[in-house]
């Protein structure tokens, strides 16, 4: 019996004959929240409509706990494949109460089930005391987390969240993904998320898919994403970063216009190749006694942290994160140092990484 709960196999799918996706393929335990992220186009919402069956595969084939739900000459209709979608604009119905859109889903269950399910759910979203009211009446917050109630409410095998927080606030939209991401894991219940907000994806999800023009570029953890990205592209989209040119000095070791810089994975290429070093905001230590000192050129106040791009005596460009008590001013001279523990470097115009184990 399979061990994944959604398998995507060599999944091509789009439009009136033209396809907008080629050749995904993704797994997904029980329990995971997985993602589909990148930029505007890139296919995430093509694969969303696909998973809950709106749109059949040109190639490739799709399984929910072991079953087939699409290929070319199959597909399972939307209603009939254990599947509950969420949606950016909520989708509630105006003139039913919160607890009867909770229930709307739940016909095939007695009444006395339909109303302790019910419950069940507005304790989970802590709206038990609005059981009544109209969605009107509600935020927009507490309607996204009745619609997730009743996206979850018939136990679905996997639930698809499109853009669920992309109409709220900033500040709303962080704690909303992590309050759904807890209601989730409290039961159990497997997600795919499609987001082009990085933040989101890294709170929320336990595997991310990058996307660029309908091809899968990583499956990956957050942390893998950020920290081992599988080319050039991946590097670049995911978190911040510059690049620096720079040569290779041994298999664990770079030599570029911030120093040798050294970390804990190791490269096949030969002494003095050509090597596009990654330096993100975080690998760059503020050091007043560095001999290195190097002028900011934009400033970018964030509340606890400040962010700082920094000009190198060849031109290029690096960002530094900063707690913001360090007040530095454009134009200023000051010295960092490097503290990038993890080396993420590319062969000069290639795109994919030379993949080194890395070393504790």
């Amino acid at each position: 019996m399979s061990t994944w709960i959604l398998e995507v196999s060599e999944l091509s799918c789009g439009y009136d004959g033209s396809a907008v996706v080629h050749s995904l393929n993704l797994a997904l335990a029980e329990g995971e929240i997985g993602c589909l992220l990148g930029p505007s186009g890139c296919g995430k919402s093509t694969v969303l409509r696909a998973l809950a069956g709106f749109i059949p595969p040109m190639t490739g084939q799709i399984k929910l706990r072991g079953n087939v739900l699409s290929t070319r000459e199959r597909l399972v209709a939307p209603e009939n494949r254990g599947v509950g979608m969420v949606f950016q604009d909520y989708a509630l119905f105006p003139h039913l109460s919160i607890a009867e859109n909770i229930g709307f889903g739940l016909h095939r269950l007695s009444r006395q089930q339909r109303q302790q399910t019910v419950q069940e759910m507005l304790e989970l979203i802590s709206l038990q005391d609005m059981a009544d009211c109209l969605p009107t009446n509600l935020s927009g917050g507490q309607q996204q987390r009745v619609a997730l109630a009743r996206a979850m409410a018939p136990s679905p095998d996997l639930i698809l969240l499109d853009e669920p927080f992309s109409s709220l606030d900033a500040d709303l939209r962080r704690r909303l993904s992590i309050d759904v991401r807890d209601l989730l894991k409290k039961r159990g219940l497997s997600a795919i998320l499609v987001t082009h907000d990085q933040q989101e994806a890294f709170a929320m999800c336990d595997q991310i898919a990058v996307l660029r023009d309908g091809q899968m570029q990583q499956w990956d953890s957050p942390y893998n994403l950020y920290h081992e990205p599988a080319n050039r592209f991946v590097a670049s989209f995911v978190g911040q970063g510059c690049f620096v040119r720079g040569q290779m000095m041994s298999p664990d070791a770079i030599e570029c216009e911030l120093g040798v810089i050294r970390g804990n994975r190791a490269y096949g290429w030969a002494r003095g190749t050509p090597v596009d070093f990654l330096v993100r905001p975080d690998d760059v230590v503020h050091d007043p006694r560095s001999d290195l000192q190097l002028r900011i050129v934009e400033k970018t106040f964030a509340g606890t942290s400040t962010l700082y791009r920094l000009q190198l005596a060849s031109g290029a460009e690096i960002e530094a994160l900063f707690r913001s008590h360090l007040d530095f001013q454009v134009d200023q001279y000051i010295g960092i140092r490097l503290e990038a523990d993890h080396l993420i470097a590319f062969a000069a115009r290639e795109t994919h990484l030379a993949p080194g184990p890395a070393r504790n």
